[in-house]
Parts: structure tokens; C-alpha cells; sequence
């Protein structure tokens, strides 16, 4: 079960994929990664634990031009592998094949928002207006907007 588990996160692997692999129906593999997601969720709280950061007189000095930020935004390019059809969508303008994650942390440096899924020739103002846009997407307070 771990190893449908790991197979499928560490590869970025369909049930198809890995129903071939280990020889079992989709049914199972299915079955088998929900349970081991579950008990990862069940025991990721006794592992996870959350930063109780306290900033020296010298930290307070080079943040004080953050007061009242919400928090940091920004993109990351994650090199990946696509089928050769797709290459073109996924091609940065640096010409690296790469996924573009965009990223939130507020000042805690704590991620808030996680958008993951951009090709790579996608534009910071496209993933920003698509996750300021979803239900459940990006939400910026009203007192901050300009």
C-alpha cells in the first residue's frame, strides 16, 4: 500500500499507471492510497509541528518596512517531464520544461495559498488573475486592496 502510495506522489503517476505497474485493479490501488493518506493525515499533526518564530531586535529592524503586509507572493518553476505533445505549453522562456507553482506565506513565512499546475510559459498576471478568481481561491482582505 505505501508503495502505490510513493509511486504515485514521488512520479506524478495515474491509477492507470500504477494499476499496470503492480499488477492490481484500479479499485485497489485506489482503496490502498486512500487509506495510507488517511493514516499520513491522521499522524501528520504529531510530526508537523508549527514554528513559534519570535524576531531579534536586528530581524525587527530590516522588517519594519513590512508592517501591515498580508503576506509574500511569488512563482516557482519546478522542472518536470511531459509527453512530447505538451512540451510546447510547458516550455519556460528560459526554454526549460517546468510546471509554474504560484505561491503565498504570510509573515510567519507559513504557506497560506498553493496554486500548483501552471505550464511553464504561463504569465505571473494569468495564475495570479485564475487563483484570485476560484471559489476557493487566493482571497486578499478588503482593507488591503488598493
Amino acid at each position: 500500500m505505501v508503495a502505490f502510495f510513493l509511486q504515485t506522489l514521488a512520479h506524478c503517476m495515474r491509477n492507470r499507471t500504477i494499476k499496470a505497474t503492480f499488477l492490481r485493479s484500479g479499485e485497489t490501488i485506489s482503496r490502498h492510497f486512500h487509506e495510507v493518506l488517511r493514516a499520513v493525515l491522521h499522524i501528520g499533526s504529531d510530526y508537523i509541528k508549527e514554528s513559534t518564530q519570535v524576531l531579534s531586535s536586528g530581524d525587527a529592524e530590516k522588517w519594519k518596512w513590512f508592517q501591515g503586509a498580508v503576506g509574500a507572493l511569488d512563482e516557482i518553476f519546478l522542472p518536470l517531464t511531459v509527453p512530447a505533445e505538451d512540451e510546447s505549453r510547458y516550455q519556460s522562456r528560459k526554454g526549460k520544461i517546468s510546471t509554474n507553482v504560484l505561491v503565498v506565506c504570510d509573515a510567519n513565512l507559513r504557506f497560506t495559498y498553493v496554486l500548483p499546475g501552471w505550464e511553464g510559459s504561463a504569465s505571473d498576471s494569468r495564475m495570479l488573475r485564475d487563483a484570485l478568481s476560484r471559489e476557493n481561491g487566493l482571497k486578499v482582505p478588503k482593507s488591503r486592496l488598493l
